[in-house]
């Protein structure tokens, strides 16, 4: 309901279980920023087994899926590793998460449908 009410905002939904560890992590995060971008975001936290059309869909077979949607249209985000349709791994820093939201808002609003992470995460360890 909240993709297709919410006109002016980004919408950000996580997928997963409240109970997996890494769900708690990215809950923690957005939790803490909720408040510094309700101007121009608002951040759900959805159960995937309450969703089944969502996990065909959208493909939601990660433990814990970020993605984004601007006027009822998903939000694409290159973030460097190939799969530009949602983030599947949890994210500790804040401003890290802020800046990506940011971006996504910038981009849908100029009617975007792609936009590019500020940060490259082609590789998860830095060598």
């Amino acid at each position: 309901m909240a993709i297709l009410s919410e006109e002016d905002r980004v919408v950000v939904i996580r997928f997963g279980h409240d109970w997996d560890s890494q769900c708690m992590v990215m809950d923690e995060t957005l939790w803490r920023i909720a408040e510094k971008v309700k101007k121009f975001a608002v951040i759900y936290v959805v159960d995937i087994t309450q969703v089944p059309d969502f996990n065909t869909m959208y493909e939601l077979y990660d433990r814990c899926t970020t993605m984004f949607f601007f006027r009822n249209k998903h939000i694409m985000i290159d973030l460097g590793t190939g799969n530009n349709n949602k983030i599947h791994w949890p994210i500790t820093d804040q401003q890290e998460v802020i800046d990506l939201i940011e971006i996504v808002y910038r981009g849908a609003r100029k009617g975007k449908g792609l936009v590019v992470s500020p940060k490259d995460y082609s590789t998860k360890y830095k060598y």
